[in-house]
């Protein structure tokens, strides 16, 4: 049965990418698709669907950032790299995003991201003594929030409709990942921030990466990219947080890396080399692994590095709070390693 226009890729044509063991006893399997491709924009490795279309949720944040530098915000350093990030709410984060308001001329309340209580500990207590409740800037986009309305500030663009998928500002996003992606939209959604959120494929995505990644390195490239693929990896906390799986990965492998929800995950070295991965059940917990594994398959990434990496960042699987099991390479990747 062919998909429909509205769907992503199918189990069918997907594969295993992760298993997970607990006792000696495979219990659940974490199905999907993922690509890495070579520095020139050539795919190295295709596992499962790779041209079917998917929400990119959150890894399209630097992509949104670049379009609102495209039009004049003045971003600089952790300001750039909250603008890309799905932050954890820490005192540092919010107070990041409160000057980006301040900047602009913007009051918390005209940010349209809902109010969230932090994921980070302290600044979520913090929250509770002082009263203040849950908080617009706690929330993980409000970076990219900060940054669109900011872009409004400085064009005069409203304020009230900066969400709409025909405010200048989106129409101008929109045009930025099919620029990077090298592909049509395929269809427009609302993230969980309520911004406009674009399905292509992980190919695509990849292909954006790849091409952010090496702007640093590249004279022809969009001077505005290579700041921001410089910011995420000079502010790496700014993207996520301290302690964060991207923050690790991005602090000692210097390589970019972006979740997105529903089990999305980029991984994108300086020399371009990227790695791109959709859990089909949306689950993130071993998007991580498979990611750095295949860019180390690929020669791309130093394999003790990575080796260091992923101890700190894989969850054990436990019982009775003491490790009995772990998340493991499923067979479609596992094979790569014979």
């Amino acid at each position: 049965m062919p998909l429909s226009p509205h769907e992503t890729f199918s189990l069918e044509s997907a594969v295993e990418l992760a298993v997970i063991e607990r006792s000696g006893f495979i219990e659940s399997r974490h199905i999907g698709s993922a690509v890495v491709l070579a520095g020139d924009g050539t795919v190295v490795t295709q596992l499962g669907d790779i041209t079917t279309p998917i929400f990119a949720r959150s890894t399209l944040k630097p992509f949104q950032t670049l379009a609102a530098m495209q039009s004049g915000v003045p971003l600089r350093g952790a300001q750039v790299a909250i603008a890309c990030g799905s932050h954890v709410g820490s005192l540092d984060h919010m107070d990041v995003v409160e000057g980006m308001l301040r900047a602009a001329g913007i009051r918390e309340e005209q940010l349209q991201c809902p109010p969230a209580w932090p994921e980070d500990e302290t600044a979520r207590s913090w929250l509770v003594r002082s009263e203040r409740g849950q908080s617009r800037l706690a929330f993980n986009c409000s970076g990219k929030h900060a940054a669109f309305l900011w872009a409004c500030t400085e064009n005069g663009w409203d304020t009230h409709s900066y969400l709409e998928p025909n405010h200048p500002l989106q129409q101008r996003i929109r045009s930025v990942i099919e620029e990077y992606s090298e592909e049509k939209i395929a269809h427009l959604g609302i993230d969980g921030c309520g911004a406009p959120v674009a399905a292509i494929s992980l190919t695509g995505l990849a292909r954006a990466y790849s091409k952010l990644a090496k702007a640093p390195q590249d004279p022809g490239s969009n001077a505005r990219a290579a700041t921001i693929a410089t910011s995420m990896l000079d502010y790496p906390w700014a993207v996520q947080g301290r302690g964060e799986a991207n923050t690790i990965v991005m602090d000692e492998l210097d390589v970019i890396a972006k979740v997105g929800a529903e089990g999305v995950l980029v991984l994108a070295t300086p020399t371009g080399v990227t790695a791109a991965v959709k859990m089909l059940d949306g689950n993130l917990r071993a998007t991580t692994l498979v990611g750095l594994t295949l860019l180390a398959v690929a020669g791309a990434v130093n394999i003790p590095g990575v080796s260091s990496v992923l101890e700190k960042v894989v969850e054990p699987v436990l019982g009775g709070g003491r490790p009995v099991g772990k998340i493991l390479l499923g067979h479609a990747v596992s094979v790569m390693l014979d």
